[in-house]
């Protein structure tokens, strides 16, 4: 027979029953329903249900059956007017209880559903203390020690890792599970946690922490619906209702829900307890898990998941909240790719409104990780070991108890020292070396600053020397170009006086040779006089005198010219005194020579006063 879908709703009066038969043969088919048990057939499909509450046949029941989408449709009146069933969308508790068919041993649960009934409300009013209490270890024998290695949902399985040594590695970390008991598994997840640990790792994130800001603002499904719960919390019905109105299910998650097999769990108190604490580090790594890939899981959600959960990766069971808080929190600073206490709290925090939610909330995100557990291979054998049992168990659940548990959990504080890796310290001593490098960098600026200061000012006095070099040059070129024209005026004007110096001095050689050729005249004339007459010799003398006293009258108005063009001749050594020429040789046989003084000849000067004059 198959079991066909099916879902339930409700009214204050009327419970629907909805169910999914298509190619059923309508035209025989069966409804059965008294009390809290309802059975549908048509063939091929078959269903069974107990029901959250009781209903009644008294003549407002109704049925339907839509031919074109194959869907019938059942409302059944209550038997109390105006009561809430709770868990219509627990599909699997809903589903009647199957005889057990697993191997040995075989647990039966002994007496009636009323008896069962008032253990469960009894077991609901009695007190819930979350903090239970602890006994100390007590080294076990080893011939009794293999009895003690369980593990799995309420330490129910044993013996499953021995068939299992290949692939165990690659999703658990303990080496021998079904040879090492608990108290073993804990003291090496405590020793690899410690060692794993990297401190370069969590201050790089620490203070690096962009990303891990962004994706704490990623806002799950879960946060919206704990806010309309909240605001709809005015009226008794509504805070029924919210359970189920905020919690929305997709088509696959409800056939996963119907493949379940419905089964009842003996567990004891203390049990009961590690059963609760570990659905909490499950949840806590699920919800790290959805904060830093922001709704959209990948390949490596499976390993962040149970790498995370030391319930599935070490098979710890805890005995309090605090040491899954703490758990939880070591092992977020020691294996994922971000690690922040920030992601611990956060993780935290969406722990707490999962609980608030209710059962239907947990079992949601319980299938969430069936999900992806069972598309990762080898974590397909978590599902067989935690979170198929944990999602037929929760079904069961009384939402009373996980309002407790999310209260205890809310009033539950971590800190930075719990975790025991000397975080405080550590952020101590990086914000220190941080600090020293910012003063560090601040003084190696304002040396680079002074540094370039210095540059520019260098370059600006090797600018203004330049500029100065340059005008000094300029000025230079200016005064030399002056003092070249001033030389050019003195070389001009001393060329002018050279000119006329040579002038002079050819006058005044052509005057010599004038004064020669008189005096040679006259001493011609004397001679002659001496053989001829002395009248010659006394006209010539007259005109000599002439002659004298004009050179005397313009002698003394170029004196001033005649005495400088006189020094510069002596300063250059010349020498104007006129070698004797010879004469004509007397009657005698014997020369006759004119000796010139070396005295200043009053004819020189004459001379080159005269050629002035010209």
């Amino acid at each position: 027979m198959i079991t066909p879908a099916f879902e339930l709703s409700q009214d204050p009066d009327f419970l629907t029953i909805i169910i999914n038969v298509p190619y059923a043969k309508v035209s025989e088919f069966d409804v059965y329903f008294e009390g809290k048990d309802f059975k549908f057939y048509a063939k091929p499909y078959f269903l069974r249900l107990t029901l959250p509450g009781r209903i009644v046949e008294d003549g407002r029941e109704e049925a339907s059956y839509n031919v074109d989408k194959g869907i019938f449709t059942v409302r059944l009146p209550k038997e109390t007017p105006g009561q809430y069933f709770d868990g219509l969308d627990m599909l699997t508790a809903l589903l009647a209880q199957k005889k057990s068919r697993s191997a040995k041993p075989l647990v039966e649960e002994i007496g009636t559903s009323a008896e069962l009934a008032e253990e469960e409300e009894e077991e609901e009013e009695e007190e819930f203390d979350w903090e239970i209490e602890q006994t100390p270890y007590h080294e076990i024998a080893e011939s009794t020690l293999h009895l003690q290695c369980c593990y799995g949902f309420g330490n129910l399985k044993s013996g499953v890792f021995q068939r299992l040594q290949d692939e165990l590695s690659d999703f658990i970390d303990v080496k021998d599970p079904d040879l090492t008991p608990a108290d073993g598994r804990r003291q090496k997840r405590l020793e690899t946690e410690a060692a794993k640990f990297d401190p370069d790792h969590y201050l790089a994130d620490f203070f690096e922490d962009e990303v891990i800001q962004h994706v704490l603002k990623y806002k799950p499904w879960w946060v919206d619906a704990c806010a309309k719960k909240v605001a709809s919390q005015g009226r008794r019905h509504q805070e029924h209702v919210s359970q189920t109105t905020f919690v929305s299910w997709s088509e696959e998650e409800r056939e996963q829900l119907r493949k379940f097999t419905n089964k009842s769990y003996l567990l004891d108190k203390r049990t009961r307890h590690q059963v609760y604490f570990s659905l909490i580090d499950i949840l806590l790594a699920y919800c790290y898990e959805i904060c830093i890939t922001e709704g959209d899981k990948n390949v490596e959600s499976s390993w962040n998941i149970r790498k995370l959960s030391a319930t599935l990766c070490w098979l710890e069971s805890f005995t309090s909240i605090p040491e899954v808080l703490v758990s939880f929190g070591r092992r977020v600073l020691c294996y994922p790719l971000y690690r922040h206490f920030r992601l611990v709290t956060r993780a935290f925090s969406d722990t707490v409104m999962i609980l608030q939610l209710g059962k239907s909330a947990v079992l949601k995100c319980l299938l969430d990780i069936h999900k992806i557990f069972r598309e990762n291979d080898p974590a397909y054998i978590l599902n067989d070991l935690y979170i198929t049992d944990y999602c037929i168990w929760i079904q069961k659940t009384k939402s009373k108890k996980l309002a407790a548990l999310a209260e205890s959990l809310q009033k539950a504080k971590l800190t930075k020292a719990h975790l025991g890796f000397e975080l405080e310290e550590l952020e101590s001593a990086a914000r220190l070396v941080q600090e020293e490098e910012s003063e560090l960098k601040a003084v190696s600026a304002v040396s680079k600053q002074q540094l370039r200061s210095s540059e520019l000012e260098t370059s600006d006095s090797e600018e203004s020397s330049s500029t100065s070099s340059s005008e000094t040059e300029s000025s230079d070129s200016d005064e030399q170009e002056s003092s070249t024209s001033e030389d050019g005026k003195i070389n001009s004007l001393q060329g002018t006086l050279q000119e006329e110096r040579t002038a002079s001095l050819i006058d005044c050689s052509g005057l010599g040779r004038d004064t020669d050729t008189l005096t040679l005249d006259v001493s011609n004339e004397k001679s002659k006089a001496s053989l001829q007459s002395t009248s010659v010799s006394g006209k010539l003398i007259e005109e000599l005198g002439k002659k004298m006293q004009t050179a005397i009258r313009l002698s003394e108005q170029t004196e001033g010219l005649a005495t400088a063009s006189y020094t510069v001749l002596q300063e250059k050594g010349a020498n104007y005194a006129v070698e004797p020429q010879r004469l004509s040789e007397d009657p005698g046989g014997k020369e006759n020579f004119l000796e010139v003084s070396p005295k200043e000849n009053l004819l020189l000067f004459v001379g080159r006063t005269n050629e002035d004059e010209d």
